[in-house]
């Protein structure tokens, strides 16, 4: 009975490293990039999506680890870069991580040729994955697992790191995703072109110059009002850059 437990103890702790942004800041991306997909690929990805909307489907790979079988993507969702070395000194683990297989999908989707799933699957893996990378704890340092490990207090309820910027500092905002796509989908022509012509590579070392704002708490772990004003604009930066890039990647495929 013991042994059952610290199995179920570590399974539990090995897939809190597979949330990305939370339902809401997941469908923001989605909207966003929408509303940057030019004609012909928007046209495309409506015919795939069918009764389904771009801003409804990046949610989904969260939704189908609630099956075991889907266990093996776990590590598809984020990437580990201890501070002092880049992606390529870390090294690429074995079973992948969220870079090997942003690029694996995008290859994928152009040939049509697919290690797992279908199109529409491999795009809503896509759609999500792109989110992720652009949230700072899914490029992790690899000591405290994407900061599930680092327990605190955000408004006056336990939780920890990982929690708080998936998801607690986006609902604490209290938009919905279309009037959350709205506040912060500004962007200038050359700021967009200058995104979406930047590379993975780019988008790690983004997430990891936020790392000493992302881990800067009081010793009491307690984190309200002025954590949320130090680290909303980051949020709102990371969405903003995820759903610009995702788009410009849809526009390549299917424009």
């Amino acid at each position: 009975m013991k042994s059952r437990s610290i199995l179920v103890l570590a399974l539990t702790l090995s897939c809190l490293t597979a949330f990305g942004w939370g339902k809401t800041g997941h469908r923001v991306v989605g909207d966003i990039a929408y509303w940057h997909l030019n004609k012909k690929a928007k046209s495309n990805i409506h015919q795939l999506l069918k009764h389904e909307h771009l801003n409804m489907v990046g949610n989904y790979m969260d939704f189908i680890r609630s099956d075991s079988k889907n266990d093996y993507m776990t590590p598809w969702h984020y990437c580990t870069v201890p501070d002092g070395q880049t992606y390529a000194e870390a090294g690429t683990p074995d079973e992948g991580d969220a870079v090997v297989t942003i690029n694996r999908l995008i290859e994928e989707l152009k040939t049509k040729k697919f290690t797992y799933g279908d199109e529409l699957e491999n795009l809503k893996y896509l759609v999500h994955l792109v989110a992720d990378i652009h949230q700072p704890l899914h490029v992790g340092n690899g000591e405290d697992k994407g900061g599930n490990t680092v327990k605190v207090n955000f408004m006056w309820e336990d939780t920890n790191l990982h929690s708080v910027w998936d998801s607690g500092l986006i609902d604490y905002q209290q938009l919905s995703f279309t009037e959350y796509s709205k506040w912060i989908n500004h962007v200038s022509q050359t700021a967009l072109e200058k995104y979406q012509s930047e590379g993975i590579d780019v988008w790690i070392q983004e997430s990891m110059s936020y790392r000493p704002q992302v881990y800067d708490i009081p010793e009491n772990g307690k984190l309200s009002y002025e954590y949320n004003y130090k680290n909303i604009s980051i949020v709102n930066d990371r969405l903003l850059k995820a759903g610009v890039r995702l788009a410009g990647i849809l526009n390549e495929i299917y424009g």
